[in-house]
């Protein structure tokens, strides 16, 4: 079983190299589109023109530094990235996060001119992929106001317009198409919201520039599929309006949303278990989000309306005229207090329950959202939580095409629980992120392939905190650090060497720092003996 691990440095090298890029590089009743809030401003005139809008639309420059999830102690080499924006009432611009994520420097050009301006990020969600800027001078925005954001869904086939500064020239591209498709659909591991697909060109570039149809913004570019043309993704006006009425505090929450797992109500043996009435139509909950007696779906209800919105077999709602979406759109519609209204069918009974609905889905593996990883570094070994950048980084890497099987094989947490919600509150899989740091102390030990930490000294580690807590109130002899898989090693240590030789370690190494802040602060909170 040890050859499965042959190789493993020169793995983790290749991975610690690797460059995460930009998501922009894949890259009944009707229920009404609503209208934005009233306090998001409604912006130009009604006669807004086409030279008016083209001075709206901006390029923007950031130079990024983005983190480096096998060396957490450092960050990769910095990269110029540009995208396009558009002006925003209240003195500000709207883009794509992808474009200013990771930013140490932004710099906004508007369509014309040879000055570039310094900006900030003033708000951002990485999640539903939206940002906005401040400038440092406001004066610009005395000659370059907001355009008219519209208020309504476009129809499919509607003729639009994409603004922005693809790749290949430097001035303002304009692209023609049409609205292809309109669906809602998931954005990242825990957003869902509105898409708007459209056959206009949209390139590396384009991410974060108005598409408009009537002289009116319907939504950003953000992204395409793949290689494919003719096939971009714009975040509508209606996405838009949700986030700018969110950061209005200055603090992004996110929308609603419900997790629970459901399934058509299609199949005709399952129609015949259930033995709903011949009339009923709706969704089938496969998995509840959760099991508490407390808790109002179960398996097995039949979810057959949200709100006043009738669910069909295949767990749709209507939204005006002949568009259908999926049934969690309205969750972010009519959702109050953190609940939703639904009518189910229970036992052939119909039933009104409130469901409550979180803006956030717990997982075990999350996103660090624009933070940079936190880290520990303790003798030869470095330790650091798994992230979704962490997984995703080595599983897409072409250079390690078997290592998603093998950790499979072995039983690594990472693989097996990759969508998992906490067991308990704080839960997160501490890994050894990097190969062992030169040292003798390491000598007769293979190099960790990834491994997840299963407990120090025996006590299970719930998480990197944790861990830290462990190591610096552990007064024994030996450090014994076991992993949670069915082959490997467990390292035992002399504490006092793993001590005396930490600082050796981070000096021959060019590392700053022990620790990231926060969990240096936790090992410096009492003394160590």
């Amino acid at each position: 079983m040890t050859s499965l691990f042959s190789g493993r440095r020169a793995c983790l090298r290749s991975l610690a190299a690797l460059l995460l890029a930009p998501p922009f590089l894949l890259s009944g009743a009707e229920v009404s589109a609503p209208t934005p809030p009233a306090d998001v401003p409604a912006s130009a005139p009604e006669t807004a023109n086409p030279s008016a809008l083209e001075n709206s639309v901006v390029k923007i420059f950031s130079s990024v530094r983005f983190p480096d999830p096998y060396k957490p102690w450092t960050k990769q080499a910095p990269k110029d990235i540009t995208g396009s924006g558009v002006v925003i009432d209240g003195k500000r611009i709207l883009t794509n996060a992808h474009v200013v994520l990771y930013a140490s420097q932004i710099q906004v050009q508007a369509n014309g001119s040879g000055d570039k301006l310094s900006a900030t990020v003033e708000s951002i969600a990485p999640g539903i992929d939206l940002a906005v800027l401040k400038l440092d001078d406001e004066t610009f925005f005395d000659t370059h106001p907001a355009p008219k954001l519209a208020k309504i869904l476009p129809s499919i086939k509607d003729t639009v317009l994409a603004y922005g500064f693809p790749e290949g020239g430097t001035s303002l591209s304009i692209t023609k198409g049409i609205v292809s498709r309109i669906e809602f659909t998931s954005y990242s591991a825990s957003t869902t919201g509105l898409r708007i697909q459209i056959d206009a060109a949209i390139n590396p570039g384009n991410s974060g520039g108005p598409v408009v149809v009537d002289d009116k913004v319907i939504g950003l570019a953000f992204s395409h599929l793949g290689k494919s043309e003719k096939i971009g993704y714009i975040i509508p006006c209606e996405e838009i309006a949700l986030f700018l009425q969110d950061v209005q505090d200055g603090r992004y929450d996110g929308k609603p949303a419900m997790f629970d797992e459901v399934q058509t109500l299609e199949n005709i043996a399952l129609r015949a278990f259930l033995k709903p009435d011949k009339a009923v139509e709706g969704t089938v909950v496969h998995r509840p989000f959760r099991t508490d007696a407390a808790y109002p779906l179960k398996e097995w209800d039949i979810i057959t309306k949200i709100g006043d919105a009738a669910v069909d077999n295949q767990g749709m709602i209507k939204l005006g005229g002949n568009l259908r979406v999926g049934f969690r759109y309205a969750v972010q519609q009519i959702a109050r207090d953190g609940k939703v209204p639904l009518t189910i069918v229970r036992a052939g009974k119909s039933l009104a329950i409130e469901l409550p609905v979180t803006a956030k889905r717990p997982q075990v593996i999350s996103a660090l959202e624009g933070a940079y990883p936190s880290y520990f570094v303790y003798g030869p070994m470095v330790f650091s939580e798994v992230s979704s950048e962490f997984y995703w980084g080595f599983s897409r890497n072409p250079q390690t095409p078997n290592l998603v099987s093998t950790l499979a094989f072995v039983g690594n947490p990472m693989v097996s629980r990759l969508g998992d919600a906490p067991k308990f509150e704080g839960e997160a899989l501490v890994v050894v992120s990097s190969p062992f740091f030169p040292h003798r102390l390491t000598k007769g030990y293979s190099g960790p392939g990834l491994p997840v930490v299963k407990s120090v000294n025996q006590r299970p580690v719930r998480n990197l905190a944790h861990l830290v807590e462990l190591l610096r109130d552990c007064r024994d002899e030996f450090v014994s650090i076991a992993f949670d898989q069915r082959v490997g090693e467990t390292y035992v240590f002399a504490r006092a060497e793993m001590l005396a030789a930490t600082d050796e370690i981070l000096t021959d190494n060019g590392v700053r720092s022990q620790g990231s802040p926060d969990t240096l602060a936790i090992w410096n909170a009492k003394p160590r003996q």
